[in-house]
């Protein structure tokens, strides 16, 4: 490594050594993570650490921050070592029993509300495989009068989706229920919304280490062509759905002609698909 320029045990030297590192392992953006890891260590924000970079760093701030930077270096998710992640500018907390929420997924919200664009609607809310509960809490913080369940086959992902309802102040406006989708699920929904695993099985050891390693297996394996989450899901929907009601579902590269079938031979409508920023149809509308 060459040399940092502030001295040792200084905010700007382990920034300097910790991104050297992280570089290192091909961390995508090895200066900003260094910065996340240092300052959730030291419990203060990003900025404060460019206010003095020769700040001294106590002595159990570093114990912390070596053993972060040593789990990071490991590929192990910096969402899991932060303990949180961010979705529709809404901190959710997260964990390995989860899907870490992606900038990808707020494709279906924007999706959701152009097909139900009457925010004082008061909807019924169904998320199917709900994980943190990312895609449900972040459509009743747009719908106020609506209400919502969230469904996930991992219990330990439905305990934390309400507690994440809870910490957002949505906990009287959200159920969360530990179940497989093949349950017997009471009433019909006015939007639903699931981000299904759609990851072909064989293409999942190829995925990038962090989410290979470290993401639920169940909330990635769509089977061998990917598909199959969206077939058992087109079995159910027209038994859910309320009249006019909309359902979104996340889509992955390439799926939409293949989903766009599955559903219409279900006796769907696809009525829309929205793409995400890096142009991949992502969220896909039917009715």
């Amino acid at each position: 490594m060459s040399a940092c320029p502030d001295p040792a045990g200084t905010v700007g030297f382990f920034l300097c050594r910790a991104g050297q590192a992280l570089r290192a392992a091909a961390i995508e953006a090895p200066r900003q993570e260094a910065r996340l890891l240092l300052a959730h260590s030291l419990a203060c924000r990003q900025e404060d650490l460019l206010r003095d970079p020769r700040a001294p760093v106590p002595p159990e701030a570093a114990t912390r921050f070596a053993g972060l930077l040593r789990r990071r270096l490991g590929h192990a998710p910096i969402a899991h070592l932060l303990g949180e992640a961010e979705f529709w500018s809404i901190p959710f907390r997260v964990s390995p029993a989860t899907l870490i929420p992606r900038a990808d997924s707020e494709s279906l919200i924007e999706a959701a509300l152009e097909a139900r664009p009457d925010h004082a609607a008061p909807l019924r809310l169904l998320d199917l495989g709900t994980g943190t509960g990312c895609l449900l809490l972040a459509a009743l913080t747009e719908y106020p009068q609506a209400t919502g369940l969230g469904i996930d086959r991992i219990p330990e992902a439905a305990a934390l989706a309400r507690e994440n309802a809870r910490r957002l102040g949505l906990a009287g406006r959200a159920r969360f229920l530990a179940a497989d989708w093949a349950a017997p699920i009471a009433g019909r929904f006015d939007l639903i919304l699931s981000n299904p695993p759609y990851i072909e099985t064989g293409a999942i050891a190829g995925l990038m280490p962090d989410v290979a390693r470290h993401e639920p297996a169940s909330a990635l394996d769509g089977g061998a062509d990917g598909l199959a989450a969206y077939r058992h899901l087109a079995r159910i929907l027209p038994g859910l759905l309320a009249p006019g009601g909309r359902a979104v579902l996340e889509l992955g590269q390439g799926q939409r002609p293949a989903v766009e079938a599955l559903a219409r031979a279900a006796g769907l409508a696809p009525l829309a698909c929205r793409a995400d920023l890096g142009g991949v149809d992502r969220a896909l509308v039917i009715g």
